[in-house]
This record gives C-alpha cells, sequence and structure tokens, in this order.
C-alpha cells in the first residue's frame, strides 16, 4: 500500500502497481505523473464516485481496481481506456452500467456485490472477455449479445434475480465455471435440495477451536477438537462469513456440501454447527491429514482462468493417473446429485501421492438432472475438467512405454473434454471407464 505523501513527493515515480487506499474522495491528479509506467491502478477501499475524463492519459494502464468505494455508475470513461484488460469494481452501489464503459480489449471484469438489474448489449463487443463475475446483483437477464463472447471461459451470476435459466449459455465454446445459485429460476430445485441435506447438528459448546488453518472467500477454517461423552475427534470447522462472495451464497455452499454425500473424492460432512453465540453457521468436517498439500495456486492476473504451479512442480506419472480418476469419479458422483462444483480447478484440489480431494463448494449449485439442458451443464464442467488433465499432462511425464501408450491415450481424452462442440465431450461416468481401461490395458 501506497501513500498519497509518496506519491507526491515524486518517490513513486516509475513503479508499476499502485495501491492507496486513505478515504479519497477525489482522484488524485498526481496520479498522472505515473502515466509513463503505471499498468495497475488500484484505489479499493476508499471514497471515489467518479474517475476523471482524462483517465486515458494514463496509457498504460490494464488493470484497474476500484472494489469497496460508493460508486453509483460504472465510468464510462474506462470504455476510452487504451489498453485496459481488467475491471473490478466489487462491492460499491452500481446500478447503472452504460454501453460505452466496457473497452473492446476486457478480458476481466469483476462487478460482484453491486445492485445491476441490466448488462449493456456492448458485452457482446468484448471479444477477448473471458472472466465474468457478476454474483450478487439484481439481473432478471442476461443480453443474449454475450453470446458474441465466445472466449468467455469463467461466468458467476449466483445471487442474482434470474427467472429462468439462459440455456444458450452452454453453446459458448469456451465455457468451464458456472455458477448459478440463488436465482429464481432454481428455487424448486435448491428447496429440495434443503429438505434433503440432512445431516447431525454439532454444538459449538462440544467444540474446542484451535488454530486456523486457512480462509477464503466464504469463510474460515480451524483445526478443532469435537468431543462427546468421553469421546474425543481433532476435526475441521468451517466459519462462514455470512456475506456474498464473488462465487455466490454461503448457505448455498453448505447445501452443496451436504448433499454431496459420500465419496472418496471429496471431504464428508460430519455435521452442522448449531448454537454459535452469535449464530454464525459451520460445518465439521474431519481433520484432513497435513500431507495433503493444494495441487495448485489460483489463476493470476496474467493468467486470468488458470491455475498458477509452483515452479519446478512435477507429478509421477501414477499420481496424475490416479488425480485424474479421482477427480474424475468426484465429478461423475456430484452430477449424479444433481450438483455442479462449478469451481473445478487444481487450486481445489488436495493430493498426497496420488490420492486426491476435491474441495471449496463456494461456486456449487443445483439442478435437474432430468431437464433437456442437464447434459449441456456436466458437458460445461467437463471442459474444466479438460483444463485440469492439460495442467496434469504439463506437469506429468512417464517413464517406460507403457506410461507413455498411457499418455497418448489421456491426451486423447484432454482433447476430447475440451471439444468446442459440447455434444461432443463425454460424460464424467464415460472418462472414468475410459481412465480404467487406461490403467487395465
Amino acid at each position: 500500500m501506497h501513500t498519497l505523501e509518496q506519491l507526491r513527493s515524486g518517490a513513486l515515480e516509475g513503479i508499476t502497481r499502485l495501491s492507496l487506499s486513505c478515504g479519497l474522495r477525489e482522484f488524485p491528479p498526481e496520479i498522472f505523473t505515473l502515466a509513463e509506467t503505471l499498468e495497475i491502478l488500484d484505489l479499493s477501499g476508499n471514497e471515489l464516485t467518479a474517475l476523471p475524463d482524462d483517465l486515458p492519459r494514463l496509457h498504460r494502464l490494464s488493470i484497474v481496481f476500484c472494489s469497496d468505494n460508493p460508486f453509483t455508475e460504472l465510468p464510462a470513461v474506462l470504455g476510452r481506456c487504451p489498453s485496459l484488460e481488467m475491471i473490478g469494481f466489487k462491492a460499491n452501489r452500481i446500478e447503472h452500467v452504460p454501453a460505452e464503459s466496457l473497452p473492446p480489449t476486457l478480458r476481466w471484469l469483476v462487478l460482484t456485490d453491486n445492485r445491476i438489474e441490466q448488462l449493456p448489449s456492448s458485452i457482446g463487443q468484448c471479444p477477448r472477455l473471458q472472466k465474468l463475475m457478476l454474483a450478487g446483483n439484481r439481473l432478471r437477464s442476461l443480453p443474449p449479445e454475450l453470446a458474441a463472447c465466445r472466449n468467455l471461459e469463467l461466468l458467476r451470476l449466483s445471487a442474482n434475480a434470474l427467472e429462468a435459466f439462459p440455456h444458450w449459455l452452454l453453446t459458448l465454446p469456451r465455457l468451464s465455471w458456472l455458477a448459478m445459485a440463488g436465482n429464481p429460476w432454481c428455487v424448486a430445485v435448491e428447496e429440495t435440495a434443503d429438505r434433503n441435506a440432512q445431516v447431525a447438528a454439532i454444538d459449538w459448546d462440544d467444540l474446542a477451536l484451535g488454530e486456523k488453518l486457512g480462509e477464503g472467500a466464504s469463510g474460515v477454517i480451524h483445526a478443532a477438537r469435537w468431543t462427546v461423552a468421553d469421546r474425543s475427534q481433532p476435526v475441521a470447522v468451517k466459519l462462514f462469513k455470512g456475506a456474498v462472495t464473488s462465487d455466490g451464497l454461503p448457505e448455498r455452499e453448505m447445501a452443496a456440501c451436504i448433499m454431496a454425500g459420500s465419496h472418496r473424492g471429496l471431504i464428508p460432512v460430519l455435521g452442522r454447527l448449531q448454537g454459535h453465540p452469535q449464530a454464525v453457521q459451520g460445518l465439521v468436517m474431519p481433520l484432513i491429514d497435513p500431507d495433503f498439500k493444494v495441487l495448485a495456486g489460483p489463476p493470476s492476473l496474467q493468467s486470468c482462468t488458470r491455475d498458477v504451479y509452483a515452479q519446478g512442480f512435477t507429478l509421477a506419472w501414477s499420481q496424475v493417473i490416479a488425480i485424474a480418476r479421482d477427480i474424475a469419479s468426484a465429478a461423475a458422483h456430484l452430477h449424479a446429485q444433481g450438483i455442479v462444483h462449478g469451481d473445478l480447478y487444481g487450486h481445489n484440489i488436495l493430493h498426497r501421492d496420488g490420492e486426491a480431494l476435491l474441495g471449496d463448494f463456494g461456486a456449487a449449485w443445483f439442478y435437474d438432472a432430468g431437464q433437456p439442458h442437464a447434459w449441456g451443464v456436466q458437458a460445461m464442467e467437463v471442459r474444466a475438467y479438460g483444463c485440469l488433465l492439460e495442467e496434469l499432462l504439463a506437469h506429468g511425464q512417464p517413464e517406460d512405454e507403457a506410461g507413455k501408450k498411457q499418455r497418448a491415450a489421456l491426451a486423447g481424452v484432454r482433447q476430447a473434454c475440451l471439444s468446442a462442440d459440447a455434444a461432443a465431450r463425454p460424460h464424467f461416468e464415460a472418462i472414468v471407464a475410459m481412465l480404467d481401461n487406461l490403467t487395465a490395458d
């Protein structure tokens, strides 16, 4: 984080990224002194309501963050910034998105947690758009022009006011990660899931919280001891924050975790928390062996929709095959329950010696597997799995002839999963069978 004093003194000359969060009510004109180098401008956490009309003077600017400000309209001037690829205005008060506010160079648009009721048709003039995050708005429909965004891969529409499922989304050739929970169109299937999501209630007073193990958008995970009578066991407790996240609503995540049921590739739920003094919602799960490690890091600003792997990271070929099969099997199990994971990524997978666990149901949603669009829903997530296979293949090399034959076969599965024609992609049960045949040969 930088300061106004640093900016005004010239101490920041030549920087490529500027971050100011100091109660700003107006755009500091001194920022223009950085025009020859500035690429990332982060003005989140201020009191801004407008950006200057001459913002395009920052001709190298590729990323603008203005989250947690009181903007009521997405600034139209953004559309005239010649190099702008990413716009982030999460948690503002935006009601209107002007047609001219979206630059044709746009790859990544974050408007989570605002008051937007409609998107402009001009979004169809953003052919490079890959990531569109709109959870927690008031959208009743999507502009049909969005269908022109053929490079769109990740779309977040949870917690909106969509009356009908936009089936045409499933024709987008690269769409892989979709979140749709908490919309009117899916109320019936969600209510059914809620009725069926039965799990034990675990009293807060029976838990002794320990160290924090991790934190995500939807909640914080702690190690804990669960004691009932004379029996005690180590567990993990996820305490939900209760607010809308970039993926959706915490209560929908809880329901999906419970409804997912038992599978070797999933983390089971032991119970739902009750009796928290602040009425915080939570889930209790087994404590995962610390030998399990996260497979990948989340996408970076540069990679946009693809995970980032540690430098030099490699997997034994047997691990590649085992992880691929475990995750395909877990996904098949979820879709059999009418659950879309919505975020099938390496950064949501824990692995240990070839064992793999798929976690983080923050983007999960329910669908009716008997509806006509059901196959397209699964085919969309199969493409996400194809991206994972591509990454696994890039980080594991077989050492013998048998392994090389397996690699060629697995590359064929990857290619089928990534087909631009969703109807040509295999479903998850077929993928599991392919992988079983591959190891049986």
